[in-house]
């Protein structure tokens, strides 16, 4: 990477590497990434970079110095209760800013490339709740979850109630949130949260490596395969064929299927073919 591809944020930072893989980083270590006002902004400043850059073909988002993200940013809630005395006012404040976060958490959900959240140390609360929203979570070995928000007489947000459930199921979802216990990187691979465990050292880089071989498949398609699924849940059975039909004529359409006819025409390999790549060396 030059240094042309590293863009400095206010709590973040956002590289774009060779192939067109960005990586999100958050670089608030002394509070041990905390999401804070000003992280938020570096998330729409990056959402905006990476929904109008056809060249980025995959997101990484990972945290800094052994920490994904603690979750909310518990001073500046302090600050909030001391600045907001009605409690009237108080309430219609958060649920603006609630309001306002749920735009973006939209958009990070909604990308049309895949995002890996690559979790190494505390993913709690929000932090847990934005790992959720990635495609595929990687962690190391020393990464811990929490769905925090009990603790602090807080229900979950950052789209929890929505994501949480769906990945393990109503009755582990409500233990989870109900307990707000923290579970480790194995726990959370067995309930179908997590891809794949690593170690600490190696995770950025196996992140890289997925992420690469993502960035080589078609880019529309994957885009729309995406957006299905996050929608399957949610509509009826004659509702997914209508979507299936409109998104298969479009892919149809675009080069990339064309070449992978013409491909199998000729008797050679695809272009994107993950099992060749497992099994050959050097893919990325």
């Amino acid at each position: 990477m030059t240094t042309s591809d590293l863009l400095a944020l206010r709590e973040a930072t956002l590289r774009i590497g060779p192939g067109g893989v960005a990586e999100f980083t958050h670089r608030r270590p002394e509070a041990r990434n905390a999401l804070s006002m000003a992280m938020r902004e570096d998330y729409r400043d990056m959402l905006e970079r990476v929904e109008n850059d056809r060249g980025i073909r995959a997101l990484i988002v990972t945290g800094s110095d052994g920490s994904f993200c603690a979750g909310g940013d518990v001073k500046g809630m302090a600050a909030m209760h001391a600045s907001q005395s009605e409690a009237g006012a108080a309430a219609q404040a958060r649920s603006r800013i609630a309001a306002d976060h749920h735009r973006w958490l939209d958009r990070l959900r909604s990308l049309d490339v895949p995002v890996i959240a690559a979790v190494d140390g505390p993913a709690f609360g929000a932090g847990a709740s934005i790992a959720l929203m990635a495609d595929f979570v990687l962690a190391s070995t020393r990464a811990s979850f929490c769905m925090v928000f009990a603790r602090m007489g807080m229900v979950p947000d950052f789209g929890a109630f929505h994501t949480l459930p769906r990945l393990v199921g109503l009755a582990k979802a409500k233990e989870l949130m109900m307990t707000a216990r923290r579970f480790g990187a194995e726990e959370a691979r067995s309930l179908g949260i997590v891809h794949a465990v690593h170690e600490p050292a190696c995770l950025l880089d196996e992140a890289r490596h997925l992420a690469a071989r993502l960035a080589r498949g078609p880019r529309d398609a994957l885009g729309m395969i995406k957006n299905s699924l996050n929608r399957s849940f949610d509509c009826d059975y004659r509702t997914m064929a209508e979507i299936e039909a409109h998104q298969q004529a479009v892919a149809m359409s675009l080069p990339f299927h064309a070449d992978a006819v013409q491909r199998f025409l000729r008797k050679e390999s695809p272009a994107y073919d993950w099992d060749r790549a497992v099994e050959g060396k050097g893919t990325a």
